[in-house]
Order: structure tokens, then sequence, then C-alpha cells
């Protein structure tokens, strides 16, 4: 398993690091839609990382919140991390994205602060 959560891990990071240069261009150059997908994905992958570090088997209608809700039945200090502001958590990944630049950016933020805590706890 630590392989197939590496590899998550892997993409997770390449994830979060094209959402966070799209996001930092210009405003009249960002391409939000980019940001967004970019941004999900890098929450999908850290949690699928987390949970298949932790032999955590995974379903195929896996949503962002279902994901979550294993990683904080794992660790309660999870819920550090609050997925509020992601209108997509409980839809399949594929089918929603935003394109407010507020949304946009706090789905990044999301993203961010899972890599965040995974890399203060050594998990990454």
């Amino acid at each position: 398993m630590k392989s197939r959560s590496e590899a998550f891990f892997k993409e997770a990071e390449k994830k979060l690091k094209s959402a966070k240069v799209e996001l930092f261009k210009p405003a009249e150059d960002i391409v939000s839609y980019s940001v967004c997908k970019n941004a999900q994905f890098a929450i999908e992958n850290f949690l699928k990382g987390y949970l298949t570090k932790n032999n955590i088997e995974l379903t195929q209608d896996e949503t962002i919140a279902s994901l979550y809700d294993k990683c904080v039945s794992i660790d309660k200090n999870f819920t550090s991390i609050d997925l509020n502001a992601l209108g997509c958590k409980n839809h399949a990944i594929d089918s929603r994205y935003c394109s407010e630049i507020n949304t946009v950016s706090a789905c990044f933020d999301t993203a961010d602060s899972i890599d965040t805590y995974l890399r203060k706890n050594k998990i990454v």
C-alpha cells in the first residue's frame, strides 16, 4: 500500500502546484476552472493517499466528504480542516466545478491546508 499512497500524494502535490501557478497569475489571466479542478483533485488525492497509507479500502463512488469522514475516523485532528467552503464535497469530483474566484480560492486554500496538515504531522 505504501507505493499506492505515495502515488496519490505525488499526484496531489502536482495538482496543488498547478492550481497555485494558475491562481497567482494576474487576475485577468486566471482560468478559474483550472484552479478549481486542480484543487479538487489535490484534495481528493491527499485524502486517498492518507487513507491508503492507513490500509483503508476505497470505493469507486467516494466523494470528498466521504473520504474526509474516513480520515476523521482515523485521526480526530482532521476536523481542524474545514470543508465548508467546498460546494462540491458531496458530489462526484467530475460532476461539479466552481467559477467564482472566492470559491476557487477557498477550494485552493482547503487543498493547501490538507497539504500543510499532512506535512506538519510528517505523513507526507
